[in-house]
């Protein structure tokens, strides 16, 4: 067998699953754009230099950039984040000014920005829906079924078949609820509340600040007590549940990053957990040697990392429009251009130092900072 270099898997696997969501995303905004009388310029995957393209009987120029980082879909008059009216704007004819974006009011431009999360999301319930409809819903009950070597939680007295109730007064339903909690509580006493045959337990528990490999293989220091769960039990579905369940999972998972992402802001957790696209390319590569199963809820996961990310209310991404839009509906006029302005050239300050940021993260999590330097 003719061995090919794992970077070069590593970028594969990464477009694949990159590149579909990245295309739907931007056809929610187009879709939704035109279902308002919206023309569309430019439809673009990837950013740069075009390396291919068309122009469709609509005037609507579709194509792929080099680099296939994200994508943009450019609304005609589409000029500024508050759609701010301009000269130029005005001086247009009736009809071609209703076909602009910012003709329309401020409910069905956010519409159209909503769309592109949206449609994320709703991708990732239908993949979900069909996962578990096929293999069943995985359920991981809080209930202790083992103990690792030098576990906090057994030295404090836990017994296997404990059930976890609660964490420092949080409720937990999911085993996953616990690792949320006590990873960022290393070296402080935690209360833990169990169910133990019926009768009602109160521990308090220190987690320990472990190393653990994430699945590319770089350490992460975390808070751990050290505690497995019972079982995996795999739940079959009605066809009428389906969706709720894959609705219920991708609110826990945007649960699940809005508390990662604040523990990391707040420093109660590392900071190597946050990757960019060179631990996401890893990712794609290991994921897609445990099977196309596998790949496919990565994908799905993806997608709701995706619709989460662009609804954050920093300007240059949707959930800065939005922001921006829903300023203008309180006041009743859009934003200054000004203050427009100071927005934008800040928002896109914050993105581009998040960039090289996770970047410089994620060579120094691979070791390859260190032979750049040698």
């Amino acid at each position: 067998m003719i061995q090919i270099p794992g970077f070069f898997w590593a970028i594969v696997f990464f477009v694949l699953a990159i590149f579909p969501l990245v295309v739907i995303h931007e056809l929610g905004h187009y879709l939704v754009g035109r279902a308002f009388g919206v023309r569309a310029d430019v439809f673009s995957i990837g950013f740069g230099r075009p390396v291919a393209g068309w122009t469709d009987k609509r005037g609507t120029n579709w194509q792929i950039g080099w680099m296939p980082l994200g994508g943009y879909v450019r609304f005609a008059g589409d000029m500024s984040a508050a759609s701010t009216p301009s000269d130029e704007w005005l001086s247009l004819p009736a009809e071609e000014r209703n076909k602009t974006f910012q003709a329309k009011s401020v409910w069905q431009r956010a519409l159209i920005v909503l769309a592109g999360p949206a449609v994320n999301f709703l991708f990732a319930i239908a993949m979900l829906a069909g996962l578990f409809g096929v293999y069943g819903e995985p359920r991981i009950a809080p209930q202790v079924g083992v103990f690792t070597a030098n576990s906090s939680g057994h030295a404090a007295g836990m017994k296997l078949g404990d059930r976890i109730v609660s964490v420092d007064g949080q409720s937990i339903e999911r085993f996953e609820d616990i690792g949320l909690i006590v990873q960022a509580r290393v070296g402080q006493p935690t209360t833990f509340v169990i169910d133990r045959a019926g009768a009602r337990v109160i521990l308090n528990i220190t987690p320990r600040r472990e190393a653990v490999k994430d699945i590319t293989g770089v350490q992460i220091p975390t808070g751990r007590i050290g505690i497995g769960p019972a079982a995996i039990e795999r739940v079959r579905l009605s066809p009428l549940e389906l969706p709720g369940a894959a609705a219920r999972f991708t609110v826990q998972s945007v649960r699940t990053m809005v508390v990662a992402l604040g523990q990391i802001i707040t420093g109660n957790r590392s900071i190597k957990e946050l990757g960019g696209p060179v631990k996401m390319a890893a990712t794609s590569n290991v994921v897609a040697q445990l099977g196309f199963v596998s790949f496919l809820f990565f994908m799905t996961m993806v997608s709701i990392n995706l619709g989460f990310i662009n609804l954050l209310p920093i300007p240059t991404l949707d959930g800065g429009h939005l922001a921006f839009y829903a300023i203008e509906a309180v006041r009743r006029k859009p934003i200054g251009l000004v203050a427009q302005e100071w927005a934008y050239r800040s928002g896109l300050f914050v993105l581009l130092a998040f960039m090289l940021f996770v970047t410089i993260n994620d060579l120094a999590g691979f070791g390859l900072l260190g032979r750049f330097a040698g």
